[in-house]
């Protein structure tokens, strides 16, 4: 792997717009700072530097890792909530974008509406002469998807032809965004995965996101395929990555959403469709899970379950992230 020494200023909006060297200089970052961190030694990268961290949608492991995050690199994060701000009486995204970037060294936002959120952080990111990093918007959360890979690799050594199902599960709670499968089939089938994409026809994803993953596993030597048997795309597998979200390609509103998934309250990962998978496959999820819904808790606090270290990991990519870009 070549190292990038030129990712300072960088806007992380989307992988698709990162090379994977730079890619594998953020993982490569990322365990560094995990090791000096498990050492207890101080790695002030950042001293005196604030993220703005704008938040449209509520968070807990996205906002505490952050938060965490610039701590330890001797920086600080300014949490900032649209509601109970001027956001919500006018502020536009390009007057985000001039005054928190003259504030601050960078800026961090999480914005989820479907057709709204990535436009938002694009128009900030136009305006603001810092950094602009993505949360996790209505198409992708490329944060938490390389933590996925750090995860994978920690968990199962070099990802190159290991079979990750990437699998829609029924939700009570909400109608959760397509980002995370979104950007997961896309970076799975870069680094030579066999990727299984596994949903009811309800709960496609974009079309775009669909050929690029296909080329993207052409050129990698990986896999890509559109099951639609829970069960079949469990066998074998080595990463199980089953979760839910909305059937927002075809759903008018949150209502039909809650209604078209209400016809598939079986797909849950429990411990028969667990054992479907390869013996030593690792069950992933981004939390939070609707327990004994979405995955039954004897899978989720099972053996095979990563969750917690996937959920650790969030910190250290994205501390990466920050160092080389805001440094």
């Amino acid at each position: 792997m070549t190292m990038q020494t030129n990712l300072r200023g960088r806007d992380l909006i989307s992988l698709r717009e990162w090379t994977r060297e730079e890619i594998e200089t953020v993982l490569d970052v990322a365990m560094d700072l995990k090791r000096q961190r498990a050492l207890g030694l101080p790695h002030p990268y950042l001293r005196d530097k604030v993220l703005a961290m704008l938040f449209f949608y509520s968070s807990t492991r996205t906002r505490a890792s952050f938060e965490a995050g610039m701590a330890q690199l001797g920086g600080h994060a300014q949490f900032i909530e649209s509601r109970t701000t001027q956001i919500a009486h006018g502020d536009t995204a390009r007057e985000i974008g001039e005054i928190l970037g003259r504030y601050n060294d960078g800026i961090a936002i999480r914005h989820v509406e479907w057709g709204v959120g990535n436009q938002y952080i694009r128009e900030v990111a136009q305006a603001s002469r810092v950094p602009v990093l993505n949360m996790q918007c209505d198409l992708y959360h490329p944060h938490q998807v390389l933590a996925d890979l750090l995860t994978i690799r920690e968990k199962l050594g070099d990802p190159r032809g290991r079979t990750l199902t990437v699998s829609w599960a029924y939700a009570a709670s909400y109608q959760k965004p397509i980002s995370v499968p979104q950007d997961l089939v896309l970076l799975a089938t870069r680094f030579g995965m066999h990727v299984r994409l596994v949903h009811p026809p309800e709960f496609q994803l974009m079309d775009d996101v669909l050929a690029e993953a296909a080329e993207n596993a052409r050129r990698s030597g990986g896999a890509f395929e559109l099951m639609d048997d829970f069960d079949a795309g469990m066998r074998d597998s080595d990463v199980v990555y089953a979760k839910s979200w909305g059937p927002l390609l075809v759903a008018k509103d949150d209502a039909e959403g809650a209604a078209i998934s209400a016809r598939y309250t079986d797909w849950i990962t429990d411990e028969r469709r667990m054992a479907l998978a390869g013996p030593d496959a690792i069950y992933m999820h981004p939390l939070p899970a609707d327990r004994n819904i979405e995955v039954a808790d004897a899978v989720i606090d099972g053996p095979h379950s990563v969750v917690y270290d996937e959920a650790e990991n969030r910190l250290h990519v994205q501390k990466a992230v920050m160092a080389l870009t805001m440094a």
